[in-house]
């Protein structure tokens, strides 16, 4: 075996990875397809390049995915360090400038002496080193191919949406307005607010407008976390109003009443000169959404600097493939990371090439993996994927329904989840050690 870890993929779980093995003094090549090649989605020649959202979520211990992260953080992770670095104002979330979060990565990446970049596409997994696979959501053809005929079971795949995002100077901010929901932190969103009449013309020809053409006979599958805004307004003309679109806690100045609907606005560049539309990720073909998304009061000028697009999502089915530490249960030397194993979300995926980065490298060391327990989220998403039981395997986010209760009851939901966050992090902080932390 070589005297080296070989990591494909330098998004987030592999770089998480990487950096893992490298800070316990193990050498790895880590291998890129960019730039010589990008995948649909993908057009930022640096590593760990967000797509989809800015945003990592909630960042409190009330909620999973902010357990998530802190365990991480305790951890020593990369992603954790360099979100922290570079993240702008988003309310109670973890926003990053998505330009200087790359590039932040990129740099401790290839500033590591033990980290050997080789930027080639990878059509093949060799034997002759313990390997990890983090090729993400848009692993390329032709390594598709390769996996699963080594896995021997066809590949799940869903559609993931990404959303668009317009300048700040062209939102005409006399009709939106700044406001966070229930006045929760500071005003780091901009509102535009809809009243019924607007509204029901916008759904109307919201559900009428022409989309891209999706091919396969797959077509129609879409990951419940990201479905695209008019498939959500097909299920209903008041969907919208009970999910991106709630006008809840949100109060319009110019009438102070809550508005029949809203469309919310998030920072997108630390620079603030940019805007994500929440919850519009979408697969409207783009003449189609100048149209529809100008029709809402705000944005009847605004400038789009990128439209929404959507685009194929790979996944393997994990339950009695991979065990807890993200291992091939039948090629013990290879270990998968990522969205490619069913994690969903940034945040679950740089967790999973976290996991699966000390297992490889306490295992290359002669030494035993180990196993988080579900207690914590770190063990409760490994248990998930590796939940040989689950016969009808979907990408999940991490989430408190995933994670062991506690023994006594809380019927205060938050206190509770801030309980089950505390044991949990008295946990990762007593084993800081045995994985080779300081």
């Amino acid at each position: 075996m070589a005297d080296f870890i070989r990591v494909i993929g330098a998004g987030l779980a592999g770089c998480e990875a990487a950096w893992q093995i490298a800070e316990r003094g193990i050498n790895v090549k880590l291998y890129e397809m960019k730039p010589g090649k990008y995948t649909p989605a993908h057009h930022y020649p640096a590593f760990a390049e967000l797509v989809c959202s800015n945003s990592l979520r909630a960042d409190g211990l009330e909620n999973a995915v902010g357990l998530l992260k802190e365990e991480m953080r305790r951890l020593g992770s990369l992603i954790m360090q360099c979100a922290d670095k570079t993240r702008i104002p988003a309310g109670g979330a973890l926003a990053v400038d998505r330009v200087k979060f790359s590039e932040a990565v990129t740099d401790a990446v290839k500033s590591h002496a033990r980290i050997e970049i080789i930027n080639e596409e990878v059509t093949k997994i060799e034997d002759d080193a313990m390997t990890i696979v983090a090729t993400g959501p848009l692993t390329s053809e032709s390594l598709s191919q390769y996996i699963g005929k080594l896995l021997g079971r066809d590949y799940l795949y869903f559609f993931d949406a990404a959303a668009p995002i317009v300048t700040l100077e062209s939102i005409d901010m006399s009709k939106a307005f700044r406001a966070s929901r229930y006045n929760k932190g500071t005003d780091d969103y901009i509102n535009c607010p809809m009243e019924k009449e607007q509204y029901e013309e916008f759904w109307k020809q919201l559900v009428e407008a022409e989309t891209a053409e999706l091919k396969g006979p797959d077509a129609e599958i879409v990951f419940e976390g990201c479905m695209p805004v008019e498939t959500m307004a097909k299920r209903g003309k008041d969907t919208l109003r009970f999910g991106p679109m709630k006008p809840v806690g949100l109060i319009n100045p110019a009438t102070g009443r809550e508005p029949y609907a809203v469309v919310q606005l998030r920072q997108d560049n630390s620079e603030g000169t940019l805007y994500n539309m929440v919850g519009f990720q979408t697969r409207l073909k783009w003449p189609e959404q100048k149209r529809v998304f100008h029709m809402i009061p705000g944005l009847e000028n605004a400038e789009f600097v990128r439209y929404g697009v959507m685009h194929r999502n790979t996944y393997i089915n994990s339950p009695g493939l991979l065990d807890w530490s993200y291992r091939l249960i039948r090629r013990p030397n290879i270990y998968f990371a990522g969205q490619i194993t069913g994690v969903e979300g940034y945040v679950e995926s740089a967790a999973s090439g976290l996991v699966a980065g000390i297992n490889a490298a306490l295992r290359f060391s002669g030494g035993e993996g180990f196993r988080f327990p579900p207690i914590t989220a770190l063990g409760a998403l490994a248990r998930y994927i590796s939940d040989a039981n689950i016969r009808n395997f979907q990408p999940m986010n991490i989430n408190f329904g995933l994670i062991d209760p506690l023994d006594i009851r809380v019927r205060d939901k938050r206190q509770k989840n801030l309980m089950i966050s505390e044991r949990s992090l008295k946990f990762i902080d007593s084993v800081r050690s045995t994985i080779g932390l300081s």
